[in-house]
């Protein structure tokens, strides 16, 4: 790929953070001051490109060493034996009904979907990640069971059908430290599904450029 499609290309959060690192530490040594540092991070979450990215940093050391991130990072290996409990923080289940969980709530590290006779939805794609691995039960009986997830998280499953479809998409994040969601089950004359919601990512990347960016500055009047 050419230089020039290359800066034309989407930004992902990985590409943000990586620029959002290279202000930071170009704070920390006297290259920027407070206010450029903020004005370059406000710019950073607005960029929608790659080449818009790279206007931030095109006048410090960083941005001529010309490394880039890799495509993507391997998802972490899967949970040993007893890393995960057992027991589920939440479980949702649908007895010839629905039932969902959808928008901003809390994934604990272990979720259990019965679908007996009725449909499951689990949208994960608002949801606050606690933990970096999630494994999600799902089991469908004559029922269906839909996950979604955010685009820029890992996705791995393990399962299979019974007369009936057990599919989820394999993803992996450019970010080695996104989360891992693992989908085991079955499907027994029904349907386990999980696959990435387009256009939705996870949503704490204001945060942690921010947090970022409060350190460098606490270093910088510490010095």
């Amino acid at each position: 790929m050419d230089l020039q499609k290359q800066t034309e290309l989407r930004a992902s959060d990985a590409d943000r953070d990586r620029i959002a690192d290279i202000l930071r530490d170009a704070l920390a040594e006297g290259r920027l001051t407070a206010d450029e540092h903020a004005e370059r991070v406000e710019g950073v979450l607005n960029a929608r490109t790659v080449g818009e990215l790279e206007v931030f940093i095109r006048d410090l050391p960083a941005a001529h060493e010309g490394e880039r991130p890799p495509a993507h990072t391997p998802a972490p290996p899967r949970p040993t034996a007893g890393a995960i409990p057992a027991e589920a923080d939440a479980t949702v289940f649908a007895v010839f009904s629905s039932a969902m969980r959808r928008g901003r709530w809390r994934a604990g590290r272990r979720l259990h979907a019965y679908a007996v006779f009725g449909s499951v939805e689990i949208d994960l794609s608002e949801a606050i990640f606690e933990y970096q691995q999630v494994v999600i039960k799902a089991v469908s009986v004559f029922g269906s069971v839909e996950i979604r997830v955010p685009e820029n998280v890992s996705l791995r499953g393990t399962g299979g059908g019974v007369l009936g479809n057990f599919e989820v998409d394999t993803l992996d994040s450019v970010e080695s430290d996104a989360p891992v969601v693992y989908v085991d089950g079955w499907a027994v004359l029904g349907n386990v599904e999980a696959r990435p919601k387009r256009g939705k990512l996870v949503a704490d990347i204001l945060d942690r450029v921010q947090r970022r960016a409060d350190k460098g500055l606490r270093k910088h009047l510490d010095r």
